[in-house]
């Protein structure tokens, strides 16, 4: 099978989830990419863009391709009405790894609808999608039902129903040989807590910084490790906890490559997540799969990852960060039992599934 991918923002995310159906799919992926930045920009204008060169480089194509997979950065309803002639009977496939409807705003304003309506258009034009958990579906039908409530004399009725019937959740499948490959010793002592996520608001580092500030005024003993992307503009919430928690820091900033991080990570007992916004939660996964029980909201995508004995209720997040500090490290077999079911052995016949099955 010959297969076509259009992502306007190779990066992240998107990058490591091309780059794993490459190694672990039977197929060739014959990828047409940008650069991840600017990414209002690539929703507006990948599609022309990429039709302007499909039509410029259709002869020199290798193949003929069997199904064109794009990312929801690629406007899927103008993309089908510009392709040349020899692509437009193509298979349209979109794997949803976010969706605008429930992406928080930076600032209070009213929400551009372009780009929402830009996934709406998208997951009505394509022939299959796939949805990274149940939660991006789920808030994506909820965005598009607030929205059509505020449309005055231009109601669709019928779009759930057929976003439904070619939607599937498809987890992203994650290669763990790095991490089970970097196991170190565990240091003895004060359980040690991990953050590893963005240095961004909608991951509320606040909550979780002031929550260690008071098991410090607590006299509680406990290490540290931050990892996660930081940016030139971060919350001053990731400088304050530098200077306040400074004894308790093991490590503190981005890790130098993937062998570091991995490593960082088996030294870690708890991986905590206070995020008020999260699609998946592949960080927590790789946290988990090198020995950190997680302590996740009750929100989100979490309740589909990890049972309700790794879920908090936010009154109850002290005290229940309190107890995992006294608790006993978890067993070694544990972390495979957890994550074996996001591995690309577990999940490899969905996606086969999902690419071979009839239109």
């Amino acid at each position: 099978m010959n297969i076509l991918v259009l992502e306007p923002y190779f990066g992240g995310s998107h990058k490591a989830f091309l780059r794993g159906l490459e190694r672990h799919l039977p197929y060739r992926f014959h990828i047409l990419s940008l650069p991840a930045r600017k990414w209002k920009w690539r929703m507006r204008l990948a599609a022309p863009y990429y039709a302007e060169m499909l039509r410029d480089k259709h002869r020199g194509f290798p193949a003929d391709f069997d199904l064109i997979l794009c990312s929801t950065f690629v406007d899927v309803a103008t993309l089908r009405s510009l392709l040349p002639d020899g692509f437009r009977t193509i298979p349209i496939l979109t794997y949803f790894h976010e969706n605008q409807f429930a992406y928080p705003m930076q600032v209070y304003d009213e929400r551009d609808f372009h780009y929402p309506l830009t996934n709406f258009t998208t997951a009505m034009a394509s022939d299959r999608l796939a949805f990274n958990s149940a939660y991006n579906l789920e808030s994506f039908l909820e965005g598009c039902r607030l929205f059509f409530k505020k449309v005055p004399d231009m109601k669709i009725s019928d779009y759930e129903e057929i976003i439904r019937a070619k939607a599937v959740i498809l987890h992203p499948a994650l290669d763990f040989s790095q991490a089970d490959s970097g196991r170190v010793a565990r240091r003895e002592g004060a359980r040690v807590i991990v953050w590893n996520h963005r240095w961004e608001h909608d991951k509320n580092p606040e909550f979780f910084f002031n929550a260690l500030y008071q098991l410090q005024e607590q006299g509680r003993d406990f290490r540290l490790i931050v990892l996660g992307q930081s940016f030139h503009e971060q919350p001053a919430i990731f400088a304050e906890a530098r200077k306040k928690l400074a004894d308790k820091i093991v490590h503190f900033g981005y890790a130098a490559d993937r062998a570091e991080y991995f490593r960082l990570l088996h030294q870690g007992d708890i991986v905590v997540s206070t995020a008020v916004h999260e699609f998946y939660g592949i960080a927590v996964i790789e946290a988990v799969r090198c020995g950190c029980r997680p302590l996740l909201p009750n929100r989100l995508s979490y309740p589909e990852l990890f049972g309700e004995e790794f879920l908090y209720e936010e009154e109850n997040f002290m005290t229940t960060l309190t107890d995992l500090l006294q608790q006993p490290r978890r067993n070694e077999n544990e972390e495979s039992i957890l994550t074996d079911r996001f591995s690309w052995p577990s999940l490899l016949p969905c996606y086969r599934q999902w690419f071979e099955a009839r239109l």
